[in-house]
């Protein structure tokens, strides 16, 4: 498989109650043409990431609603789309909706880390569709096994190809899927509901970075 037959592979799954930004399209939000958009910046990003070798890739549990539902990129909202495109060498990354671009809490603080680590880094989730309860599609929920074990040959070809140094868990709910999966992780702390400061010391101290104060942006939590 190569990576148009996985960013096309990705884009036939189809749960009830998850949303897949790959083939699907917000009728609120979404321009005519962002699924492909959304396809076509995953497939940019894995392309660099395969070229230039990452040494590391970080697996969140599931897109949210604010970020990656609406660009396709895990733990990336739109208002850090740009730090995306940087960090693999200024890649045509566009947008794929309209109207104001939205932050979120998570992705704010995972890019403010990830800019000081200046090194490429690949961004995952263990389910990379976004699930959200019935009937609130701008809603977020957890995953399940059935899902999850859906999506295991993806992850699997991921990691066949990037070969990473290190799995980075971000989040408990993160470990435990990727323990299911026998996937062995290194956990930090996911950065939403208090976990700020924690999930920065975690990543210091795994990238050995020296210690700095970031102030709490005031975003949405997830």
């Amino acid at each position: 498989m190569n990576t148009a037959e996985f960013v096309e592979a990705l884009a036939d799954l189809s749960f009830k109650d998850a949303f897949n930004p790959y083939s699907d399209a917000c009728g609120d939000f979404d321009q005519d043409d962002a699924p492909a958009i959304r396809r076509t910046n995953l497939k940019l990003v894995l392309d660099a990431a395969i070229d230039r070798k990452v040494d590391s890739i970080w697996i969140a549990r599931d897109l949210g609603y604010r970020g990656g539902r609406r660009t396709g990129l895990a733990l990336t909202d739109e208002a850090h789309l740009n730090d995306h495109s940087t960090l693999y060498g200024d890649l045509p990354l566009v947008r794929a909706t309209k109207g104001p671009a939205l932050a979120e809490r998570t992705a704010t603080v995972i890019w403010q880390t990830l800019n000081r680590i200046q090194r490429p880094v690949f961004l995952w989730n263990v389910f990379p569709l976004h699930p959200h309860e019935p009937g609130d599609p701008h809603s977020n929920r957890c995953h399940t096994r059935v899902e999850r074990n859906a999506c295991r040959p993806l992850l699997s070809w991921l990691l066949e190809v990037l070969s990473p140094r290190v799995v980075v868990a971000v989040g408990r709910d993160s470990q435990l899927a990727l323990a299911d999966l026998a996937i062995d992780a290194t956990q930090v702390r996911h950065p939403s509901y208090g976990g700020q400061s924690d999930f920065i010391s975690g990543i210091q101290s795994l990238y050995k970075l020296p210690a700095v104060n970031t102030p709490s942006p005031q975003l949405s939590m997830f």
